[in-house]
């Protein structure tokens, strides 16, 4: 069916960037090549490139969606707010930018959230490329456990995901439609009003666990979280590719940020600060080690087993990287809008342009 014949569809797809801009067009045509369910789409930009910038421009007008942009990078549920403000349908899909999908994905979707009255739904999450084999996410685990040793109580967190790393074809036909307690950003489908029970989304949570907080607000409201499995997605990791893309993936990974949101979580839920929190405190930065440094290090290392050599090489670009992190979120606080929209973003708003752009060089 084509999406552009109904007027008011049931369904709003929000599109925000997670890591990188240079996935932008396979995951945007992949949307509208696979999803025959009725549609709007709202697409925020945060600060994307110059041919990202007109790429999208271009494909606003000939899709016919809505493009909100800034001049200036986003955190993701920044971004998130930004979209939700300007929806009025009965659900939202938060999408990140990266994310490719499969036919049928989005009535899938909706079917399960009509039969079960659910209020969130999760696909089958797969990682990677060849796209739609590797699970990451297949629903799992949220909340909150306490722990009473004679007297003393402690509240854990509780995260887990379920089938990662499996092959779907190895267990797809175990997975059923049922309650669970995880859905991931990548991809989830909302019924909208739960925003007016909670409120926006928790921009506190700058980088990481933000799905995790949703989904114990979500379940504390008393509503259901489901997977649906039979509604199958992508999502399409970095690093980042080009030149362009690096500052805004650096400051997305950076420590302050990851920081900030541990902390944030751990204050909003009155969580004890044990070994999970100490762990991730030590790993801050962990996703730039994997996907940048780890790979610069083996590069530059020119196959010698000199294990001196591949210390002096590794504390030299970590010291590196610790330091332009560092410069990138400072940069970025003291030049980002001072105003940062906390309840739902009114059309005025959004169309001001931002005068501020991390710089790329």
């Amino acid at each position: 069916m084509n999406n552009s014949i109904v007027s008011d569809p049931e369904v709003t797809i929000v599109v925000s960037p997670r890591e990188r801009f240079n996935h932008t067009s396979q995951s945007l045509e992949s949307i509208y090549s696979y999803t025959e369910f009725p549609f709007k789409l709202i697409y925020v930009d945060g600060g994307s490139p110059e041919n990202i910038k007109r790429y999208l421009q271009q494909a606003a007008q000939d899709k016919g969606f809505e493009l909100i942009r800034t001049d200036y990078y986003l955190s993701p549920n920044q971004a998130r707010n930004i979209g939700l403000a300007q929806v009025k349908s009965k659900y939202v899909v938060f999408v990140d930018n990266d994310l490719e999908v499969t036919p049928g994905w989005l009535r899938k979707l909706v079917d399960c959230a009509e039969e079960t009255n659910a209020t969130v739904i999760s696909p089958l999450i797969c990682q990677g490329t060849p796209v739609h084999e590797i699970i990451h996410c297949a629903g799992g685990e949220s909340g909150v456990r306490l722990e009473n040793k004679e007297g003393n109580v402690k509240r854990r967190i509780l995260e887990k995901i379920y089938k990662q790393g499996r092959r779907v074809a190895e267990v797809r036909d175990g997975l059923k439609r049922e309650e669970t307690g995880l859905a991931e950003f990548h991809c989830m489908l909302v019924r909208t009003s739960i925003f007016d029970k909670i409120g926006q989304l928790d921009e506190g949570m700058l980088n990481t666990k933000e799905h995790v907080d949703f989904c114990m607000t979500v379940i504390q409201t008393g509503e259901k979280v489901y997977l649906e499995p039979d509604s199958l997605v992508t999502y399409v990791p970095g690093p980042p590719l080009e030149l362009s893309d690096m500052t805004f993936y650096m400051l997305r990974w950076s420590d302050a940020w990851e920081l900030a949101s541990l902390q944030n979580l751990r204050a909003k839920w009155d969580l004890t600060e044990d070994e999970y929190f100490k762990n991730k405190y030590k790993r801050l930065g962990w996703r730039r080690h994997m996907t940048l440094i780890d790979p610069l290090i083996n590069r530059l290392s020119l196959g010698k087993n000199n294990s001196l050599w591949k210390k002096i090489v590794r504390k030299t670009l970590t010291t590196a990287d610790k330091t332009f992190n560092k410069y990138i979120t400072n940069h970025y606080d003291r030049n980002k809008p001072k105003v940062i929209s906390r309840q739902r973003t009114s059309e005025s708003m959004l169309s001001t342009p931002a005068q501020f752009k991390v710089p790329t060089n």
